[in-house]
């Protein structure tokens, strides 16, 4: 059974999370622990990329904030969330362990997840659709320290720009966005996730890997990407009608802050927990729900 952490947090069916990217300086962690505060799911997706282990083998990095996502992680798992990790490429190693448990944490290569309207979603990180990271991983690995060069310049350009009374601007976002335009890498992208969902007799796919948010139809297939948490902090929620949707922090949070009514009084197409069933889980290859264990 499912037990909120907080009487005032918003309370959805699912939620998606990606490209955390706890290791690096990078990583959003202290606003993500605001995010998973204001938030409970009764099941959690982490689509890759939550741990960055490219960046962990060349230095380690690990921030006590970094800890608290995973022990916060773990909690939830703890309260009755259930908790499916799909590894990513920076999280590769995690492959190694598909189809185990560990701690409630159950490890999947790609999960077919039935939304409460009946629809199928395919999550799925995407990498395996990245012929970059496939063919040319040198090319990765130099792109991915172009990235993070450009993360470090884009927190000093937005304080001088803070102080010139002008509004965020994501430097980074637009070099990784032009980059893989350069090599016509996000449209291919997106069309080779859509075909494998159509494969796996799926209504859409729910994937990470790029770090762009999006949901749109492509055709009468939903495509959605969870973005990432090291620039624009976003998730995907599934309310309890099966309505999915985009929530980018910055916008979220200031509309939180300025609505005088508490968060779980936000509107929403979200019913209470106990009428509903549980939700009908697809894993691929389908595998035992896990048990929980305490963490303190």
């Amino acid at each position: 059974m499912h037990v909120a952490e907080d009487a005032d947090a918003l309370r959805v069916r699912t939620l998606f999370l990606s490209d955390i990217h706890l290791g690096t300086k990078g990583c959003q962690a202290d606003l993500l622990l605001e995010f998973l505060r204001d938030v409970d799911a009764d099941e959690i997706y982490l689509v890759g990329d939550i741990v960055d282990g490219w960046k962990l083998r060349s230095g380690w990095y690990w921030p006590q904030s970094h800890n608290d996502v995973v022990q916060k992680l773990l909690r939830k798992v703890r309260k009755g969330s259930r908790l499916v990790y799909v590894p990513g490429n920076h999280d590769e190693f995690l492959r190694d362990f598909l189809d185990m448990h560990f701690g409630g944490i159950e490890i999947q290569d790609q999960v077919l997840h039935e939304a409460a309207d009946g629809k199928r979603y395919l999550v799925i990180h995407g990498d395996q659709f990245d012929l970059v990271v496939r063919h040319a991983r040198w090319l990765a690995l130099l792109g991915d320290g172009a990235y993070t060069a450009a993360l470090f310049v884009n927190t000093h350009l937005n304080w001088v720009r803070r102080r010139l009374g002008l509004t965020y601007w994501s430097l980074s976002a637009w070099a990784k966005l032009k980059v893989k335009n350069a090599v016509n890498f996000i449209g291919r992208f997106e069309e080779f996730l859509i075909a494998e969902a159509r494969r796996a007799e799926a209504d859409g796919v729910i994937c990470g890997h790029i770090h762009h948010a999006a949901s749109r139809m492509v055709g009468d297939m939903h495509y959605l990407n969870t973005g990432d948490w090291v620039e624009s902090c976003t998730a995907v929620v599934e309310h309890y009608d099966g309505t999915m949707e985009v929530i980018r922090f910055a916008e979220w949070s200031r509309a939180n802050a300025e609505a005088p009514a508490p968060l779980a009084a936000r509107p929403r197409p979200a019913a209470p927990v106990e009428e509903l069933a549980p939700a009908a889980r697809h894993p691929l290859p389908a595998a035992a729900a896990p048990g929980t264990r305490a963490v303190a």
